[in-house]
């Protein structure tokens, strides 16, 4: 049968996005689907739009900001729908939206969850169709760019994409959600290797479409602190400790570079305010470790097999992606992985 939605949208000042967004929305629902839009406290009367835009939208007004992991934890406690699915407020729903992000449910795929694909705003090109994650940890929109033609067919990704993620209500509460601590960056990615870990499989459903407002550059002046944090914190929560052990030069290395690379481009503060803060949450990061680990259902080997020996993403500098980086990073990525036994 056809789940119920509940569709999630956390806001912060939101209310210019929130106005392109509902109104390609509100089609796409059916009777029995719900939505719930978080309201970070905002100062431009977001809530209002909300209310004028969905007057049977339910409002979470959380009186601070927050962030967006733990705004969608807060509107996810208030769902009903048998299908939770995410939406950031700038992501306006193609029409066939509402029928296709049901239809991985409908058809039985056995997904523990899946992303719609991310166009940018204009519909033709390709924001994110999976978010490869590298093995040092650092994360990038799949297939960003590409002409929307060259979209995959539905299948299995890596990690899903935050901007338009759905997962049945019930896989949300028993993975817990996002980590309420990252704030905003990597939650996603936390969240789809957790479930990965639990023996699940994510997946993407192409028909699904939302145009996203989406600026590499822009956001908040913390966005690289954010990161950078959210990177380690995933690298310590996540990352199996035998792999862990494999990576310490690779990482000591990644750690000496980014600090070189961030003092030339400016963000030399927030990437050591990045690495205190991580250094800060470590006892507590720790604790979280053994909880995941404990519960995660298959091996090194294969966890590795996750991940990516090349750094593909546009965003990141041409060095890092020339011929002798690509090769030496792939050496060194198969001894890994054949200290680990992968087949």
């Amino acid at each position: 049968m056809r789940p119920s939605l509940s569709v999630l949208i956390v806001a912060w000042n939101s209310r210019s996005e929130l106005e392109r967004t509902l109104p390609a929305l509100l089609p796409e629902l059916a009777d029995g689907d719900e939505l719930i839009v978080v309201d970070n406290d905002s100062g431009d009367g977001s809530a209002d739009a909300v209310s004028a835009l969905a007057p049977a939208a339910r409002i979470v007004r959380m009186g601070r900001n927050v962030g967006f992991a733990a705004g969608c934890n807060a509107g996810a406690a208030a769902a009903s729908g048998e299908l939770l699915v995410i939406l950031n407020p700038d992501a306006a729903p193609l029409p066939g939206f509402g029928a296709a992000i049901r239809r991985p449910w409908l058809q039985g795929r056995g997904w523990a969850a899946w992303q719609a694909l991310v166009a940018e705003a204009g519909g033709e090109r390709v924001n994110s169709w999976g978010n490869p994650v590298h093995f040092t940890g650092i994360v990038w929109a799949g297939g960003h760019g590409r002409p929307i033609a060259e979209a995959p067919p539905a299948g299995e990704v890596v990690a899903l994409s935050g901007a338009c993620l759905a997962i049945p209500l019930r896989n949300w509460r028993q993975a817990g959600g996002f980590a309420d601590r990252l704030f905003m960056y990597h939650e996603d990615v936390d969240l789809s290797i957790r479930l990965r870990m639990g023996g699940g499989t994510l997946g993407i459903e192409p028909a699904a479409v939302v145009a996203h407002d989406y600026e590499f550059g822009s956001s908040s002046g913390h966005k690289w602190r954010w990161l950078e944090r959210n990177r380690l914190a995933l690298l310590v929560r996540d990352y199996p400790a035998p792999l862990l052990v494999l990576l310490a030069p690779a990482l000591l290395a990644t750690e000496l570079a980014l600090l070189a690379v961030s003092a030339r481009a400016g963000w030399g503060r927030q990437k050591l305010a990045a690495n205190l803060e991580a250094l800060i949450w470590l006892p507590r990061l720790l604790r979280e470790r053994r909880r995941i680990q404990r519960e995660r259902a298959v091996g090194s080997a294969e966890f590795a097999s996750w991940l990516s020996a090349d750094l593909d993403s546009p965003f990141i500098a041409g060095a890092a992606r020339s011929l002798p980086v690509r090769l030496g990073l792939r050496t060194y990525w198969r001894l890994v992985r054949l200290l680990l036994g992968a087949r």
